[in-house]
């Protein structure tokens, strides 16, 4: 009897939080095998059902949610929870309020009636919003079940723990095991042990705060007042009865130094709020930095990094998660198609040349934040010029802009303003819209000339681009639009498409057409 090394995986994933298991789908719609190893043993934590457990999700994240058939796993059980659906989209639970907040920056809000969403004229109107809050166990909850169902194993209480890489593959090492795969990605969160196994460098800036986010119960509760306050130590965030955010500009000197105590939180609050506020009980705590680092690169080898892993900011807007995720949609096609052998020699390089400096632009969102929230008389001056900018249509359109994502555009070249954006949800005289036909994770080439001229020419990519040929209730002047399995536009043109222009962009992006149709 012969002992046989077992078949590899064709990638393991360390990491089972959201941008793992958002990676882990996107290879399975190519039918990959995947593993995804996850060092916590049970997935569910308190802190991800409280206030502060919630998650703002993007415009990009909400399409790429609804472009797979996701969309309603997600938000259903989060009006389940919350009773309206917490979406700011749509904003059933601020139809008490005289405004709408539509987000902030800093903690300086800005409102859904200050902007001009005319100008975004890219968008289209459709079942995907622009922003909506979900608590993490509702979304990791949903992912991990629908990459189950997809056919992903997934590995709880086995963490990564080293791995060797050769020309052909990678040795992982977790929970007493050794597993083989031909490809690794780190989504294993900014203490990525697979980042510093990997020797990826990591630069960026140190941290001016400890931040908390902790559920307490308070002798009086009138003690603080509601809302959020800066002050001449630090800023804090109150809700009622017991949920408080809270900043306290010590160099980071007490994140994950020593146990989180009442008397600490107690301490810091007392300084923060300027008040004699007394804790009965702390219940639950955390805190967090707003130390920003980025690796340098994204891949090295067979090891590529995605979320936290490859980039870590303070919390303040909740821009990480979408950030992560947003790597995950970019990486997992072009890996797919790396490993079916159909790529083009550079589609995965792509992925850190497009995704770093998204990264690099919201870790300095991140330190902007920070610079309104330093407890100095400067930084309040400048507080009072953003407050007046923001609450202008045009400061409030572009701050909805920055973060909701809608300006997220990729530097593909290419002449036409559409290209590199999240493409347009077009309604088709068929009967569909162009969310519904990217569910199976392949290409799209959208010709709005119902005689079907580029059918030929698709035919070439049979397998990795689907076509379709209908005109639209609005197709913002376009002939044809060639869309990555990501959602973002590759190609596009308003005047008859050039067949030999429209197959350069489909080989830049797809590879080689079919030999046995070419």
């Amino acid at each position: 009897m012969h002992n046989h090394r077992p078949l590899p995986h064709d990638v393991i994933i360390a990491g089972a939080g959201p941008v793992g298991l958002l990676l882990a789908c996107e290879l399975r719609l190519a039918k990959l095998s995947v593993l995804v190893l996850e060092q916590t043993a049970d997935p569910r934590s308190p802190l991800k059902r409280l206030p502060f457990g919630m998650r703002g999700l993007s415009a990009p994240t909400i399409e790429a949610l609804y472009r797979r058939g996701m969309l309603d796993d997600i938000a259903a059980p989060q009006r389940a929870k919350d009773g309206s659906g917490s979406n700011a989209s749509n904003g059933a639970h601020w139809m008490q309020q005289p405004r709408r907040p539509a987000g902030h920056f800093a903690g300086i809000q800005f409102y859904h009636d200050d902007i001009d969403s005319s100008k975004w004229s890219y968008r289209l109107p459709g079942p995907a919003g622009t922003s909506m809050a979900v608590d993490m166990e509702s979304l990791e909850s949903a992912l991990a079940a629908r990459a189950i169902a997809m056919g992903v194993e997934i590995r709880r209480g086995a963490g990564v723990e080293a791995f060797d890489q050769s020309d052909d593959g990678v040795i992982v090492r977790a929970g007493g095991e050794t597993f083989h795969g031909r490809w690794l990605v780190g989504c294993d969160g900014g203490r990525s042990i697979v980042r510093k196994a990997g020797g990826f460098e990591f630069v960026g800036t140190d941290p001016e705060f400890t931040g908390y986010s902790v559920e307490v119960e308070i002798a009086d509760p009138d003690t603080l007042r509601p809302g959020r306050h800066y002050t001449p130590t630090g800023m804090y965030t109150y809700a009622r009865p017991g949920t408080i955010a809270m900043v306290d500009f010590d160099g980071g000197a007490f994140h994950r130094t020593q146990a989180i105590t009442r008397e600490q939180v107690q301490a810091v609050l007392r300084r923060v709020s300027g008040t004699d506020v007394s804790l009965m009980a702390l219940q639950l705590a955390t805190t967090w930095t707003d130390r920003a680092c980025q690796a340098t690169a994204y891949r090295k080898g067979r090891v590529l990094l995605a979320g936290d892993a490859a980039h870590i900011h303070s919390p303040l807007g909740g821009q990480g998660l979408n950030l992560g995720l947003g790597d995950a949609m970019n990486l997992g096609w072009k890996l797919a198609a790396t490993i079916r052998g159909d790529a083009p020699a550079d589609l995965l390089d792509s992925y850190c040349s497009e995704r770093h400096p998204v990264g690099a632009q919201i870790l300095d969102w991140s330190r902007a934040q920070v610079a309104l929230m330093r407890p100095s008389r400067s930084s309040r001056a400048l507080e009072a010029i953003i407050r007046d900018l923001i609450a202008t249509p045009d400061g409030a359109t572009y701050f909805a802009e920055r973060v909701w994502g809608v300006s997220l555009r990729y530097d593909l070249g290419g002449g036409h303003p559409l290209v590199g954006r999240s493409a347009p949800d077009f309604a088709l005289a068929c009967g569909a819209r162009l969310g519904d036909l990217l569910r199976d994770g392949r290409g799209l080439l959208l010709d709005f000339d119902p005689r079907s001229p580029l059918r030929p020419l698709a035919d070439r990519w049979c397998g990795r681009i689907n076509y379709v040929a209908s005109d639209a209730g609005d197709r913002l002047g376009l002939c044809a639009v060639l869309v990555r399995p990501d959602g973002f536009v590759a190609w596009a043109t308003d005047i008859a498409p050039d067949l030999e222009e429209t197959a350069q962009a489909a080989a830049r992006w797809f590879g080689e057409p079919d030999a046995a149709s070419a």
